[in-house]
């Protein structure tokens, strides 16, 4: 990674500086697991995505469906995107009790894993078992109390982890230490930490309410050892953020293990919790009382409410979209992505400029297919054009009755 910063400050851009093209590079090879392998010119995709490809006015104008995958046949509640060994991989998780692995190029399905006895509330990829092309891994949570984790490669399930006592919910690799962490919040009122290299519980944090989502706080830029021993897991200066049904937000010392803050956040169940990658005290979070809001950790304070969404908010994203007015007043440019998406039971995903403080656009499931949107994400499709760009940014969503869609 030194080696291509490095040469990324070499490089003329206007638009963003040497270590603000670092900050949204790590958060963005993490979000979207970029590989490198696939990627010949790592410095022309940075220069495209800051200067042209996260422009949310192109996006506005040009998107459009470009891929349906077809297999599930209830809720797909979540789904993540991986890059392994030169291929492009999406999961997902659904209601109908199975996880699989879905192959991007040719929206095939290649994976079909189901051991779960109840239906599926969260699938992640797992960094650390795919760190240096190990092993492409796929974890789990489900209401049948468990997380699995299942190899690609044998298509077999080779962990389950049981200890919860009820519903297992969101799920959250580290941003430390190459994903070895992983937290899992649950219906039993519970946060649990716990290593993915043995497989044993390190921490319990206790709620007062059912917990439905989990975020650690993102890497961090400034830290000179990323493999830091202080702390229970080495995790000096990172936070755990987590929503309740109750509508309540905390904040976890990792070190520490203590409560930072708690927000009375929402008036319903908040479904979705993340970490701005570009303002470090920032938090987003979509609930069923139909908004999404920003909140500062520094001030204790919310930032702004969005509340054009007519049912359900199921999930929250900022995303790699920046506005073509995203300036300071002396006409200097900033890099501060700017544009957060969500979607809804109202079979919508919308994209909110916090500065401006309102919706930008609109994207509306289909009627008669969709029926409303469970989850989305971001991805970077390799570009089969013939430009500079070496792959293009994506929005990726899963649907209320099966289908998960592509636009761009």
């Amino acid at each position: 990674m030194t080696t291509i910063l490095s040469k990324e400050k070499e490089t003329s851009i206007q638009l963003l500086e040497g270590k603000e093209i670092k900050i949204i590079t790590q958060h963005w090879i993490r979000i979207l697991n970029i590989n490198l392998g696939w990627i010949n010119d790592f410095n022309k995709l940075i220069v495209n995505y800051a200067t042209t490809v996260f422009i949310i006015d192109t996006f506005r104008s040009s998107s459009n469906l470009i891929k349906t995958f077809i297999g599930h046949t209830n809720n797909v509640c979540s789904i993540d995107y991986s890059t392994f060994d030169g291929s492009q991989y999406l999961c997902s998780g659904s209601w109908d009790c199975t996880v699989r692995v879905w192959d991007v190029e040719t929206a095939e399905q290649i994976r079909l894993f189901n051991g779960h006895s109840s239906q599926i509330i969260c699938v992640k990829f797992s960094p650390y078992h795919g760190m240096d092309n190990r092993s492409l891994t796929i974890c789990s949570s489900s209401d049948d109390k468990t997380i699995r984790f299942w190899d690609f490669k044998t298509a077999k399930e080779f962990q389950v982890l049981n200890e919860h006592t009820d519903s297992v919910c969101g799920i959250e690799f580290s941003s430390f230490n190459n994903g070895r962490y992983l937290c899992s919040g649950s219906y039993d009122d519970t946060i649990r930490l716990w290593d993915v290299e043995t497989f044993k519980t390190l921490h319990i944090f206790e709620h007062g309410d059912t917990v439905r989502c989990v975020e650690f706080s993102p890497l961090q830029s400034n830290s000179k050892d990323k493999n830091n021993s202080i702390g229970v897991i080495g995790g000096n200066g990172y936070t755990i953020c987590s929503g309740t049904n109750n509508g309540v937000i905390h904040l976890w010392d990792v070190e520490t293990t203590k409560q930072l803050i708690l927000f009375d956040a929402h008036k319903s169940w908040i479904r979705s919790i993340k970490y701005s990658p570009y303002e470090a005290n920032v938090i987003c979070s979509g609930s069923d009382d139909k908004t999404v809001r920003l909140w500062d950790i520094r001030s204790n304070k919310e930032i702004n409410v969005f509340k054009e969404h007519t049912n359900d908010v199921k999930a929250a994203e900022f995303s790699p979209f920046v506005s073509n007015n995203n300036s300071h007043s002396d006409g200097k440019s900033i890099t501060n992505a700017n544009i957060i998406c969500s979607g809804s039971s109202d079979n919508t995903i919308r994209f909110w400029d916090i500065r401006a403080n309102k919706q930008v656009h609109l994207i509306k499931g289909n009627d008669h297919e969709d029926n409303g949107i469970c989850s989305l994400t971001f991805l970077a499709l390799k570009n089969k054009a013939k430009d500079n760009c070496a792959c293009r940014v994506s929005l990726c969503y899963g649907s209320y009755k099966g289908p998960i869609r592509v636009w761009r």
